[in-house]
This record gives C-alpha cells, structure tokens and sequence, in this order.
C-alpha cells in the first residue's frame, strides 16, 4: 500500500520522496513546472469542481492537455484521476457545509455514475498513454456495485487495473457503512485507492486498499500550535510538520499493517 500526503503545495515534489497527492489545478496555475524527486498521483479537483459549480468547468481535452503537461514536465505519475461525479448528498443536492457553499448538480446518483464511467472512457481513448484510473461511485453497497458493471458493461476490466478509485467515502470511511462499501469492493479483487483516509479509517481498512490519500495533517495543524522553533502562525502549510504527521499516523496503524503502510 502507498501512503500518499496530499497538499496544495506543489513545489514539495522537488524537496521529498514521500509519497505526494496534488491537484491538477495546483500544477496548471505554474508557469513553470519542476522535476519530482519522488512519487505522486495527480487528483482531477472534482470535489471542488462540483461543489462551486455543480458541473465541470474543463472539458475532457483540456483536462488531458493539462496532464500530459504535468507527466511530460514534472515527470510520470503513479495516476491520475478522472473527472469523476462525486455521490455525497451535499455534492448532488447543495448546500452549506459550515463556511462551504455547495452548488448541487440536482442529478441523480444513477447519472453521476454514468457521467464517471463516460468521462474515463473519453480520456482514456484520449490519451492511453497517461495512467488514468477508473473511479468507483456510488452511495451504498448496491450503488458500487452498479457502478462497477457499468465498467465491466463498457469493456474495462476492473480487476486488471492497476488501481481503481473509491469515490464518496471520505465521510464514511470510519464508518460501518464505509467500512461496507470497501470491504464488497476489495471482494472483487479490485486494487483500491481511498480518497481523503484518516487514522480510523486506514485503521478499520486499511488492509483491503492497495493506496490512500490524507490531507487531514494541514487541518490537525491548524488547530495546535506551530513546532518548537517554527515562525508562522501554523504549521498548516508546513512540510516538516506534514512529514512528522505522516510518521505518527503510520505508528498508529496496526503492527500487522505496517509493513504495507509505510511502502514508499
């Protein structure tokens, strides 16, 4: 299993080999883009894509244009996500979340499954040569597996993918729901990556994902204080820190696990 960290700061490729999880909107907005030292996959933004907009923006060869950008001058990703359509009820309904205001694409689960398996098959075709990975979405057990013969219904062959997307369970993750959904998934034999994992999660499943992404080292920061000899007011945007993060989490997961965890 990779660990990834995931961060906006995407000068960290040039300065770590730990495991990196970007945006693709982070790298498109540089003027000039840098080799990377270590590994990292490439996230689409669809969560905040569809949140601010209900839709997205970019279209599928602007999308592509913008990846083989990133592979040709940062260097190969592990992969990259598609334009998935993400199932969350504040995602399809809209809303407020705290300060966030949620667009809401008024669709039904049904048609953001059939928009996501659509838009991997477009990119695909696009460019084969740029490791996009299937996504799966959904919003219970039955859903995922919906969606999953969606893909196999279009020719695309889940179980031989290198990694295959576990879209909307970033809020259930620690969850028996959550839990549910990873555990019917990884039964098919599909190597998963799960978006957006935490300690209680990784800890729960970890051992059924074959990658995971957290970002919640920038959030545990900026609720504490900045390190011992640190400047700034929190170390939210602090590689150090995010680093130190990443150690403690991996000593947390299980004995057993760990051998798989810490894999750079």
């Amino acid at each position: 299993m990779r660990f990834y960290l995931t961060t906006h700061k995407r000068h960290w490729v040039r300065l770590t080999r730990v495991p990196l999880f970007l945006k693709s909107e982070h790298f498109v907005k540089a003027a000039k883009l840098t080799p990377a030292l270590g590994p990292y996959a490439v996230d689409s933004g669809g969560f905040s894509e569809l949140q601010r907009h209900g839709e997205w923006t970019r279209t599928p060869r602007q999308y592509v244009d913008d990846l083989r950008r990133i592979w040709e001058c940062v260097g190969p990703y592990d992969w990259a996500a598609p334009q998935d359509w993400m199932c969350e009820d504040l995602i399809i309904h809209g809303g407020t979340a705290g300060p966030n205001v949620f667009a809401g694409t008024h669709l039904s689960v049904e048609e953001h499954q059939r928009r996501t398996v659509a838009n991997f098959l477009e990119l695909r075709s696009r460019a084969p040569d740029l490791r996009i990975a299937p996504v799966l979405q959904g919003d219970n057990v039955p859903a995922y597996e919906r969606c999953a013969e969606l893909y196999e219904k279009a020719g695309v062959d889940l179980r031989a993918e290198p990694v295959v997307g576990l879209g909307s369970v970033c809020r259930l993750q620690s969850t028996q729901k959550g839990a549910a959904i990873v555990t019917a998934m990884a039964a098919h034999g599909f190597k998963l990556h799960g978006f957006g994992f935490k300690t209680l999660g990784l800890e729960k499943v970890g051992h059924l994902l074959a990658s995971a992404d957290s970002a919640a080292w920038s959030y545990h920061a900026r609720k504490r204080p900045p390190m011992a000899g640190h400047t700034h007011k929190n170390c939210a945007n602090c590689l150090e820190y995010a680093l130190s993060w990443r150690t403690r989490v991996l000593a947390a997961i299980p004995a057993w696990q760990q051998p798989l965890l810490n894999a750079a």
